[in-house]
């Protein structure tokens, strides 16, 4: 469908530039006279059919950028607790983000909600930027009357989210830039400065010792093609098959498990889940959402299989009429202190703030967490790329003192 480019004055004099989509002309201009515009200029946007393709296929992979989505939830809840036309606030803040695919999602958002559609009917056209959390949070506020309320309950549940995301990567980046950096010197030294000490060994009539051999064969390796193209062919295949087999069912299973088992990592992973976990339910639950349709959510916004069984079997069990804390107890992921808090929340009838209580603690255990581990990669760090250093001057000056023995 076509798209026009118009400017207008409203029932106030104020001057409005936008897009809107019609058949033609005509249809444009009718539309936006029946919405109380005066249309000043209107013309259709041209745009090659090449660059539409382009448009829409990047804008398919394209992510809004989280930051900006938290950005927007608390600007979006602060207007219309203010008091402003919802309308209004749309129309403000899909000209004040600076992020290209929300501004675009948001303007048809603000269109849709015009034509006379719900918020949550409109945001749930936009799955890809708006979540079913996201989107069944903004319905029970519609339909308890609250939205107000639960939009800065959303608000705040988004910027704890994401504060703890960038907690956990800001942590690891440090150690990851240190691992990349020393891979890059070792690449650099066994394909550029070792292949010099290699000929010069070959040239001499000595027994070499082990470690000088290894060495000499590591870097032939590294710089002959007959050994780099079948690694690397074997390593891009390896990575297939596991992304791959992680992607079935069982596969996505036993991947999820490893996580929350690996050595150090583990811990780390299976806090944040719990945290996340409390966090998304303790949201939904103060929202209005009944307890079913906010667990169906929960197991879907988890992303991992193994808190998304767990939440199946707490379904089966409210279906029979028994507890939540039970199946989270049986499940073997969250602690006995949690199950005993969920258990105490369900009696007294204060579950969803029980759950915000335990997610704050374990918000801050993983803070501890992060802190000990990077103090800890640190000196492994170290050591590990010490011990490469050193067995590779070792391997260099075996073979010189044996020269410099035999020569005396």
């Amino acid at each position: 469908m076509p798209v026009f480019v118009y400017e207008v004055r409203d029932a106030t004099g104020q001057l409005k530039r936008d897009t809107i989509e019609a058949q033609n002309i005509r249809m444009a201009t009718q539309r936006l006279q029946e919405q109380k515009y005066t249309v000043i200029n209107i013309r259709e946007r041209t745009t090659s059919v090449g660059q539409t393709d382009l448009a829409s296929w990047y804008s398919k992979f394209k992510r809004v950028n989280e930051q900006a989505l938290v950005v927007f939830s608390r600007q979006f809840a602060t207007m219309i607790n203010a008091g402003l036309a919802m309308v209004r606030c749309l129309d403000i803040l899909s000209e004040q983000t600076e992020d290209k695919k929300l501004q675009q999602t948001l303007i048809q958002v603000r269109r849709d909600v015009e034509g006379g559609a719900t918020l949550s009917s409109a945001l749930g056209k936009h799955p890809q930027v708006f979540s079913t959390l996201y989107t069944s949070m903004v319905k029970a506020g519609e339909m308890g009357g609250v939205l107000d309320e639960v939009l800065e309950r959303l608000a705040s549940f988004m910027e704890k989210d994401f504060s703890l995301k960038k907690k956990v990567k800001s942590a690891l980046t440090y150690p990851v830039v240190i691992l990349i950096m020393a891979l890059a010197i070792v690449f650099f030294l066994v394909t550029y400065i070792l292949p010099t000490f290699v000929s010069l060994f070959e040239g001499m009539n000595l027994t070499l010792p082990l470690p000088t051999k290894i060495l000499i064969m590591i870097t032939k390796g590294a710089r002959d093609i007959r050994v780099i193209i079948p690694a690397a062919a074997l390593f891009g295949l390896m990575s297939v098959a596991v992304g791959r087999y992680i992607q079935t069912p069982y596969g996505k299973r036993q991947y999820d498990l490893l996580k929350l088992n690996i050595p150090v990592f583990g811990l780390l992973n299976k806090k944040v889940a719990i945290s996340r976990f409390c966090r998304t339910l303790g949201t939904l639950l103060s929202s209005g959402v009944p307890i079913m349709q906010a667990l169906e959510i929960v197991g879907k916004a988890s992303g991992n299989e193994i808190i998304a069984m767990t939440v199946v079997k707490i379904r089966d069990s409210i279906r029979e009429g028994e507890s939540i804390a039970s199946p989270l107890g049986s499940s073997g992921m969250f602690p006995p202190m949690v199950t005993q808090m969920v258990a105490v929340g369900e009696e007294t009838g204060n579950l969803d703030a029980m759950l915000s209580k335990i997610s704050d603690f374990y918000d801050t255990e993983v803070e501890y967490l992060l802190a000990s581990l990077t103090s800890m990669l640190e000196p492994i760090m170290i050591v590990g790329m010490g011990g490469i250093v050193g067995f590779i001057v070792i391997s260099v000056f075996l073979p010189l003192y044996q020269l410099i023995g035999s020569l005396q």
